[in-house]
């Protein structure tokens, strides 16, 4: 039999943990992680090169320099497995007054996300940037592993309630404060890697960057996982003490 407290506090954490896991499956799904705001393109010369940027962007090989270039120029969006830039539908475009601008996306490849990061990016013979490249790394292995960890923890909570039993409840718990930790240490990596990575490249003139919903979403993520930590770890900590008294005094 469990206490309602108990009971309570289990419904809770469930609901956090599935809130949670849904935010940072949507914010590993999209892009806006990242975005920047480019001013109005004028002049048939920036037209063209514009264009060729996107061109290499959409069908050119994977380049650092290439598609960051990209990003900065079209209002690009950069996140976890995507990388996107907002571009006219028409090819007349710039000389219409009213255009209609459209999202075309890649996304990063497995083998992509292994790529190297170099001290200055597009110049191989620069060297590697060995902080950079494990920053992206575990950028994109730390969320992975997070929603792991509750895939993990669900399976055990499952078992558990087959077996009626509050005993796992502790090591749910703690494997949900290690999502949380995880997803933390995916945003501090993310935040870094973009902040080195402006700090060795050149963003052109009146281009501004800000953090995008996607970020904000695996945020909220870290503290509802700790939050259903915190529920299941008291729970499983309070029933044991519980059970211990109620035992000794059936002894007594």
């Amino acid at each position: 039999m469990v206490d309602n407290r108990y009971a309570t506090a289990l419904v809770i954490s469930c609901v956090l943990s599935i809130l949670a896991t849904v935010y940072l499956s949507v914010a590993i799904g999209t892009q806006h992680w990242y975005q920047y705001s480019s001013p109005a393109v004028r002049g048939e010369a920036n037209v063209s090169e514009l264009r060729s940027l996107h061109e290499e962007f959409m069908d050119g090989e994977f380049d650092e320099k290439t598609y960051s270039d990209t990003l900065f120029r079209l209002n690009g969006t950069v996140g976890l497995w995507w990388r996107c830039v907002l571009v006219p539908a028409n090819a007349h475009w710039f000389k219409e007054t009213d255009v209609k601008m459209v999202m075309e996306c890649r996304s990063f490849t497995l083998p992509q996300q292994f790529t190297p990061k170099y001290k200055e990016p597009g110049n191989h013979n620069s060297g590697e940037d060995m902080l950079r490249t494990y920053l992206w790394r575990c950028q994109f292995l730390l969320p992975l592993v997070s929603l792991g960890l509750v895939v993990l923890a669900g399976l055990i909570g499952f078992c558990a309630c087959l077996c009626r039993s509050l005993t796992p409840t502790l090591g749910i718990g703690v494997l949900h404060l290690l999502a949380g930790l995880c997803t933390l240490a995916t945003v501090c990596c993310y935040l870094a890697g973009m902040d080195l990575l402006h700090r060795v490249s050149v963003l052109p003139d009146k281009v501004d960057g800000s953090l995008g919903w996607s970020l904000y979403l695996a945020l909220i993520s870290s503290p509802l996982h700790m939050m259903a930590a915190a529920l299941l770890v008291w729970a499983a900590r309070s029933h044991s003490q519980n059970y211990y008294r109620m035992t000794a005094y059936r002894v007594a």
